[in-house]
């Protein structure tokens, strides 16, 4: 293939609610970096934890009908609350293109690595209500405690750029109490911003518990997807050859590009707005 073919090539197509997939999008980079994807980040309708099934399932479908403008070969539901309450919907509007979620992922690398049988997810209120991740931990290991605690501040928290914060600590420690009192070993972190917290709440938790971090889990699945249905990109990108990544949003570009750039291994220098209701 040609750097021109490179370049032109199908893209992974990523989405979230806003900024929080941008860890599912690091995940691919790092470990699939001959991949080309594209981003779409709903900035404008953030959060999606707050909203209704039927709200977050039209939100996807207009999200999936953009991606399928930008030529993509399969996408990556880099959003748990889309995940829980829209998957299904979202593999409909696909059609063809496989999809991805990061629960399944998740679930089952907390199935192998609990040692008690006891499970603790934290997440946005629409995704521990969903009981997706009990539901899939309980296909795998139906003996398996799981026990869900929302977390509806932690976004707003991440997203002001408040990630080393005493008053982020004192808000986990609130979350994740109940959760410690009742002995889980394992501990999914169920939404897509919570592993820019990982270092903090490792600090809260000790080393004894098992951190999850599904957005990493989603990469690794990613990749053996790819290689089954044969459209793995196995192309290497030159060295001076402009990074094959596209970043979308609904709204506020400039303070995405910053975010991205804060958390992402390559310079972010801009996003374009996309008129998603129109979709």
């Amino acid at each position: 293939m040609t750097e021109s073919g490179e370049r032109s090539a199908p893209s992974i197509g990523v989405f979230d609610s806003g900024l929080g997939g941008l860890t599912v999008a690091r995940e691919i980079m790092r470990n699939l970096p001959m991949e080309n994807i594209v981003y779409f980040g709903d900035t404008a309708r953030v959060p999606y934890g707050s909203k209704s099934r039927q709200t977050v399932e039209r939100y996807s479908r207009q999200i999936v009908r953009f991606l399928k403008t930008q030529n993509i070969k399969a996408i990556a539901v880099a959003c748990n609350t889309a995940t829980a309450a829209a998957f299904d919907a979202i593999k409909e509007e696909a059609g063809d293109i496989p999809v991805i979620g990061v629960i399944d992922p998740g679930a089952r690398v907390a199935c192998r690595e609990t040692k008690n049988g006891r499970i603790g997810v934290i997440a946005t209120r629409a995704t521990i209500s969903s009981n997706a991740y009990a539901d899939a931990i309980h296909a795998t290991r139906p003996e398996v405690s799981v026990i869900g605690k929302a977390c509806p501040l932690l976004v707003p928290l991440v997203e002001e750029g408040w990630i080393h914060d005493p008053i982020t600590d004192e808000v986990l420690l609130r979350y994740l109490d109940e959760l410690l009192e009742n002995d889980i070993d394992t501990l999914i972190l169920g939404c897509t911003h919570y592993p820019l917290l990982r270092s903090t709440i490792r600090r809260l938790v000790g080393e004894q518990i098992r951190l999850v971090n599904p957005a990493y889990e989603t990469a690794q699945d990613l990749a053996v997807l790819l290689q089954e249905k044969g459209i793995a990109n196995t192309v290497p990108r030159q060295p001076d050859e402009p990074h094959p990544y596209r970043f979308f949003v609904s709204d506020e570009p400039e303070r995405f590009a910053e975010f991205a750039n804060s958390i992402l291994p390559i310079d972010v220098s801009s996003a374009r707005i996309v008129q998603i209701d129109e979709y």
